[in-house]
């Protein structure tokens, strides 16, 4: 597998932009080929976020959005859908509804999909891998909570938090009334109605991803229907893991009975998709886009960060 600087030193060799972009659309696409081959020829996309990149970015232009299901769809035709899926993911997160809308479009055509994660695939990222029968992950790899977040009061907060405040709240003012006007402008600024609403993310959440196992990953097994109510409930539990960002590497996901295959078992198949992981992370450095799904049908969408999202013309295949 060559290095991030040998890929680098090649690319610069080609004499202008249009070569260089030339040369990693055909570069990666033979990654994605030679990913297929080694999983016996299984349909392969890679969907990827300028999240490290471009951190700045408004949300919509790194994150999970419905729109990506237009995406999937472009790179998805013509795919002969027996075979299955490897889905490469590299994501921050992003919307619940559009990871729940996303995982039903890919299993209304797929039976089997593995998710391959080479290094980030966090909060709806996540559920998605959840959603899967296999996850791949190297040492690197990580995946994070699954509690929802919801803007209040011009930031982010976690939907657990705020049920947490509230019982807090509720417990403290059981003891000592007194305690009562602390309180009182705390709860009055979250509104009536925000209680209920995070309750109802969690609870939405968490039994979404329950039924994914219990279908998918854990079905056929005796007691599916508990491991996946223990893992969707590990995964959610804000309270445990502190922080939306915390890493669950593969040993902890392990921990939950999540059917994990290391990254390093095949050294072939991990230098092919670390280097078409290296290859779309130097995409996003030398152009405007911001999120990429590219196929190993030679198919490609992608979105600019300058909010226009266009499908590319795709290069030959690398002979």
């Amino acid at each position: 597998m060559p290095s991030w600087n040998e890929l680098i030193e090649q690319l610069e060799r080609e004499p202008g932009d249009k070569q260089k972009n030339q040369w990693l659309r055909n570069y990666q696409q033979q990654a994605l080929v030679n990913i297929s081959n080694k999983r016996e020829g299984r349909n392969v996309i890679f969907y990827a976020s300028a999240f490290l990149t471009k951190p700045l970015l408004p949300p919509p232009n790194i994150q999970l959005t419905h729109e990506e299901l237009n995406g999937f769809m472009t790179c998805m035709h013509g795919m002969d859908w027996s075979k299955g899926l490897s889905l490469i993911i590299h994501t921050p997160g992003g919307l619940i509804n559009a990871a729940e809308t996303l995982v039903a479009y890919l299993f209304s055509k797929f039976d089997k999909i593995e998710v391959i994660v080479p290094t980030f695939a966090m909060s709806a990222g996540t559920m998605v891998c959840l959603a899967s029968d296999k996850i791949v992950m190297g040492r690197q790899s990580q995946l994070g909570p699954i509690d929802p977040q919801m803007p209040l009061g011009g930031r982010t907060v976690s939907a657990r938090a705020v049920v947490d405040q509230f019982e807090r709240a509720r417990e403290e003012l059981s003891k000592d009334l007194k305690m009562a006007h602390l309180w009182a402008p705390i709860l009055q600024s979250l509104g009536p109605s925000v209680l209920q609403e995070a309750q109802n993310a969690l609870e939405y959440g968490e039994r979404m991803v329950k039924g994914w196992l219990e279908t998918r990953m854990f079905k056929g097994r005796e007691d599916a229907s508990e491991l996946a109510t223990n893992a969707a409930s590990y995964f959610n539990q804000a309270s445990l893991h502190k922080s939306h960002g915390k890493r669950i590497d593969r040993q902890e996901a392990r921990s939950q009975q999540i059917v994990i295959e290391d990254l390093e078992t095949d050294q072939e198949f991990q230098d092919q998709v670390l280097t078409a992981y290296h290859l779309m992370t130097i995409i996003f450095e030398k152009s405007p886009a911001c999120k990429i799904i590219a196929s190993n049908k030679n198919k490609l969408w992608v979105k600019n960060s300058n909010l226009i999202t266009v499908p590319m013309a795709t290069p030959p295949q690398q002979r």
